[in-house]
């Protein structure tokens, strides 16, 4: 999706395109899919999806880049999912939750509430009746607190990163090698989190930076940030995903 850079990080410049990721997580007891991605309908045809502003949004998908299709070409199927971990209610990271009705869903507190009833500036960004409203009744647990073990051995840590909405989550994943931090929107460019500066659209910008210090934090501590869309780290990060 290619738009402004003032759109996504308060004082940015520019325009920029940016992907429109979800991550999927191979641990030896569970597959997990950590957001869903817009529904498919975007990837069929993002006029059908967006109407005029697909103009606006400048997007370029295509059918092979629906969720579920990707998560084929890595050799698994969509029921496979045991667990789905969703960041926020913004479409283009629940879009796809449908596809899962088998997988225990995490989200945040307050999150639910917020997208039935989201302030003007984002509520563009929220299909409720679309995405959330038909997946309601799937088995939703609520993070309880500012952190979750999610398998109970430390290797997936889910953290509560309010502040773009009120239940952003991002993940903690250690792998053999590294430790990444899969940031979700708690930041959308690297010069946010550069010049701490938050979206123009968050929830509540005091609550969104306190979450920036948090992932400051974290880099310190030696784990390698994920910004989900930020076109660098997409690339600097290609090397995780398996070449063809």
């Amino acid at each position: 999706m290619t738009m402004e850079a003032a759109d996504l990080v308060i004082g940015a410049e520019g325009e920029v395109t940016i992907p429109m990721p979800a991550f999927l997580i191979e641990h030896e007891r569970a597959l997990i899919l950590f957001d869903t991605s817009f529904s498919p309908i975007l990837n069929e045809n993002p006029r059908d999806y967006f109407g005029d502003l697909a103009d606006v949004f400048k997007v370029k998908s295509s059918p092979e880049q629906r969720i579920d299709r990707q998560i084929s070409k890595l050799g698994f199927r969509a029921e496979d999912i045991t667990h789905v971990v969703l960041s926020h209610t913004h479409s283009d990271h629940a879009g796809g939750l449908y596809l899962f009705p088998q997988a225990k869903f995490f989200i945040g507190p307050g999150e639910f509430d917020w997208a039935a009833a989201p302030a003007e500036a984002s509520a563009y960004l929220i299909r409720h009746a679309d995405d959330i409203a038909p997946v309601k009744h799937f088995d939703w647990t609520t993070l309880g607190g500012p952190e979750l073990d999610l398998l109970g051995d430390g290797s997936i840590t889910v953290l509560h990163t309010p502040g773009h909405t009120p239940g952003e989550l991002s993940v903690i994943v250690k792998l053999p090698s590294q430790t990444i931090v899969l940031t979700a929107d708690t930041v959308h460019l690297r010069e946010g989190l550069d010049r701490m500066q938050p979206d123009p659209a968050d929830w509540n910008y005091g609550e969104a930076v306190k979450s920036l210090e948090i992932l400051r934090d974290l880099e310190a501590q030696g784990h390698r940030l994920w910004i989900a869309h930020d076109p660098d780290d997409w690339k600097s990060f290609g090397a995780l995903v398996p070449q063809e």
